[in-house]
């Protein structure tokens, strides 16, 4: 625990004794309180002092602790949980997401086509139509083409995402600027889908998508700024209070600004490239606003797009087995050096494939390094071999999983990798019962930034199209406690604030939520609808639902 904590633990025991010397700046009542903590789970009111929880227990307690000056807030018989800790976030895209055009949610050819017309409308001459995020199952699975929007779009350049970050519909002009035409190599770790005539459709995959990406002009520090200021107001509104920026992308400084201008109000853990660990320093970190240390790498794609990587072919594409991204000797290299130097490491895998290796380069990295605590992180971990489920718990390997993503691939996954494989998808219980740490996150943009809505697809399983009421791989399917642990103290412990945050304690952070229906006693098919009334950040309120 840091010296300004412990200080503060120590004048907070201090002032039990001595209730007289120091009183509360804010106190809360009238409320059902869930701590977090094992040893007093229930609360019926509590007291903050600048930042931070000064006292927490029965109305009795907390009100000897108040003076004239002390604000009292009634919170009318409603519901305090933990802030939410979203541990996987694209937070730079996720706030261009909300700029740009809106496609997640285009159910047909022609809806995803009037869009991206009527978007580029709004738009000066050659300026780039990006992020989007569609889902081609949503209207049968044809992949989109260039063919379909080039007429709306001839004077801006476009690349939009699918859904799950890994592969990109580009325009002809973007494909211009990119040089890329029927006679362009093919892109190793890559794809670019062609026409029978061998002209590229648009779709680039994997590595590929780099031909175009690398085009884009970088955002000015406005429009960044425009951008985290929208996807923070939105990340509040979830009840999220802090999150893990998978890939700042460029961001860092300009939350760094908005921190030092006070104008931050989401806490953050950032993470750099893995292959750029001998450049990534620590110095001037927060450990309370905004800190790095963590460093990401990829070792396969995804399964919508076919290049997550498996142990066995695709059940839909015959004799093909998904794509590497990155080498898995490299991950071990760049990975080993970076954990000498104490660095914090995750690495992004999907495939059964994928997760299995990545695993024999952890396990190796610990046998050569020794041990230590280091929290060694998985992002994703969806598609695992039965054998390897035990191994996380074994090597002490951090599952960071997406809960929303099971209820949404659920929908088609089977069609792609079959009845057998699916078991072992999402394993959410088979990695808890193991004894796994198991956190939880959205992946926004590519899912909706709602833990309400994480926690209802962990907990019941019910696939978007609601053609699994009982839940896809029921046996899969957790408790609310197990889901609620997995977005707020265990998320905590996943980046090295367990002893700040991830509950509500004395001496920790004044970081809390106010719901409308109490989470543990919901019916866990109506958990969605719950609503987020109030979210506080260091004791200040900084969402308020209207």
């Amino acid at each position: 625990m840091n010296k300004f904590y412990t200080l503060l633990l120590s004048i907070i025991v201090f002032s039990s004794c001595n209730s007289d010397k120091i009183t509360a700046d804010t106190i809360f009542i009238n409320s059902t309180i869930w701590t977090g903590n094992p040893k007093n789970e229930y609360a019926e009111a509590f007291a903050i002092k600048a930042d931070t929880i000064f006292s927490i227990g029965s109305l009795t307690e907390i009100e000897k602790l108040k003076n004239s000056s002390t604000k009292i807030i009634d919170l009318q018989n409603k519901f305090v949980f933990p802030g939410f800790i979203d541990s996987h976030v694209h937070l730079l895209m996720g706030g261009n997401a909300l700029l740009s055009v809106e496609l997640r949610d285009a159910k047909t050819k022609e809806i995803f086509i009037d869009r991206i017309a009527k978007h580029t409308k709004k738009l000066s001459k050659n300026e780039w139509i990006v992020e989007g995020n569609w889902d081609h199952t949503l209207w049968g699975g044809e992949l989109p083409t260039k063919e379909w929007i080039d007429e709306f779009t001839s004077e801006n350049p476009v690349a939009v995402y699918r859904l799950d970050g890994h592969m990109i519909l580009a325009n002809s002009a973007a494909l211009k600027i990119a040089g890329i035409d029927k006679n362009t190599q093919e892109v190793e770790n890559g794809e670019i889908v062609r026409h029978k005539d061998g002209t590229p459709t648009g779709i680039l995959k994997s590595k590929a998508m780099y031909l175009v990406l690398n085009k884009i002009p970088e955002l000015n520090n406005q429009k960044k700024e425009i951008a985290i200021t929208k996807a923070q107001a939105y990340l509040l509104s979830q009840g999220i209070t802090s999150i893990v920026d998978v890939d700042s992308l460029g961001g860092y400084q300009i939350v760094d600004k908005m921190r030092k201008e006070g104008i931050l109000n989401i806490r953050i853990y950032s993470a750099d490239p893995l292959y750029k660990w001998n450049s990534i320093s620590t110095e001037n970190t927060d450990e309370k606003w905004l800190k790095n240390g963590l460093l990401k790498g990829f070792v396969d794609g995804s399964l919508g797009s076919h290049t997550a990587a498996f142990t066995n072919e695709y059940s839909d594409k015959k004799g093909y087995k998904g794509i590497f991204i990155s080498d898995i000797e490299d991950i071990y290299n760049w990975g080993s050096k970076a954990d000498k130097q104490n660095f914090q490491i995750t690495v992004h895998a999907i495939g059964d494939k994928a997760n299995s290796s990545l695993l024999d380069s952890y396990q190796k990295l610990i046998k050569q390094n020794s041990e230590k605590d280091r929290r060694l992180r998985i992002e994703h971990a969806q598609h695992l071999l039965q054998k390897d489920i035990e191994r996380f718990a074994k090597l002490g390997v951090i599952a960071s999983v997406q809960p929303y993503h099971a209820i949404d691939d659920g929908r088609w996954a089977e069609h792609l990798i079959g009845s057998e494989r699916i078991q072992t998808t999402y394993a959410f219980k088979s990695l808890l019962d193991s004894k796994a740490t198991v956190v939880f996150g959205s992946d926004w943009p590519v899912a909706p930034a709602s833990p309400l809505l994480g926690i209802y697809a962990a907990v019941t399983r019910r696939t978007l199209d609601d053609k699994n009421p009982d839940g896809w791989i029921p046996s899969q399917k957790i408790s609310i406690l197990q889901a609620l642990n997995a977005y707020t103290k265990d998320a905590a412990f996943a980046t090295f604030n367990d002893d700040i945050k991830g509950t509500l304690e004395v001496g920790k952070l004044a970081d809390f939520i106010i719901l409308d229906k109490d989470l543990l006693k919901t019916d866990p098919t109506k958990i969605k609808n719950i609503k987020v009334l109030s979210t506080y950040v260091a004791g200040k309120k900084v969402f308020e639902k209207k």
